[in-house]
């Protein structure tokens, strides 16, 4: 698959693609949607989840198959964990935070889906550890136990 991207260039050069500017969209339409629906926390928390759930069924696949894996891993080996979209992907927060989320590689029009951790995640390994992991059509049964063992870490 070609990794070509429309960019638009400026005097100092090149600046947002189309796909990260859809996804900074995304992010302003998910921020006023929070701030602007009414409900109790766990009406919220329900709709939120529910536009994982679509958005996820959005996905071409294999990204689909691979989004769907990894959002039954997250509700089970961490339920407390509340999904949530993040500039247009599935994420998993704890106290509003972002913990980890799934970047599907049609997104960015990437080789490859991606699982990334963000600051909260407790994965702290010396003075060097990876954030994000490139995730296959051929993720196993294995790599999902490693992913569930990253999710249990991340939120210990």
């Amino acid at each position: 698959m070609a990794t070509t991207k429309d960019t638009r260039t400026t005097k100092t050069g090149t600046a947002f693609t189309d796909e990260e500017r859809a996804a900074m969209q995304e992010h302003a339409a998910e921020v006023k949607r929070a701030r602007s629906t009414k409900g109790t926390k766990a009406e919220k928390a329900a709709a939120d989840a529910a536009a994982v759930v679509d958005k996820i069924a959005e996905m071409p696949e294999p990204d689909r198959g691979l989004a769907e894996r990894i959002h039954r891993i997250a509700l089970e080996t961490a339920p407390d964990l509340a999904p949530r979209l993040w500039y247009g992907m599935p994420a998993y927060a704890k106290d509003g935070k972002v913990v980890f989320f799934f970047q599907d590689a049609a997104k960015f029009r990437a080789r490859y889906a991606t699982l990334g951790f963000q600051d909260p995640a407790q994965l702290d390994d010396g003075s060097f550890w990876p954030t994000s992991w490139a995730i296959t059509p051929e993720f196993t049964g294995s790599d999902e136990a490693t992913v569930a063992d990253l999710i249990r870490r991340a939120v210990a």
